[in-house]
């Protein structure tokens, strides 16, 4: 997905068949646009692509655990959250109340 993003100027997905969810996550984390896999309301169900497909459940985390991963990498800006003021300001005025000892 790297290579790809980096040699085109598109949008780069990844089209998932393999069983479990953890290869989609990655793609998301390395930046795919989209992630593209098979649905069945039944996995036992006969049919080619079955075993590799995922249920409406299954289907549910993927995008709800894909959401959080974006989330998590943010936007590359660097802030301070309004949630994180309150324990910054704390932790500062521990670290510059607190006198340096020299070492002999």
């Amino acid at each position: 997905i790297r290579t790809l993003k980096k040699n085109f100027d598109v949008p780069i997905g990844y089209s998932g068949h393999e069983i479990g969810l953890q290869v989609s996550y990655a793609a998301c984390a390395l930046g795919a646009c989209f992630i593209e896999r098979h649905i069945t309301l039944d996995r036992a169900m006969w049919g080619t692509d079955q075993a590799a497909s995922v249920e409406p459940q299954g289907l549910f985390r993927l995008v709800r655990d894909i959401r959080a991963i974006e989330a998590s990498m943010g936007n590359g800006i660097k802030q301070v959250y309004e949630s994180e003021k309150s324990v910054m300001k704390k932790l500062r005025m521990k670290t510059s109340a607190t006198p340096l000892k020299m070492a002999s």
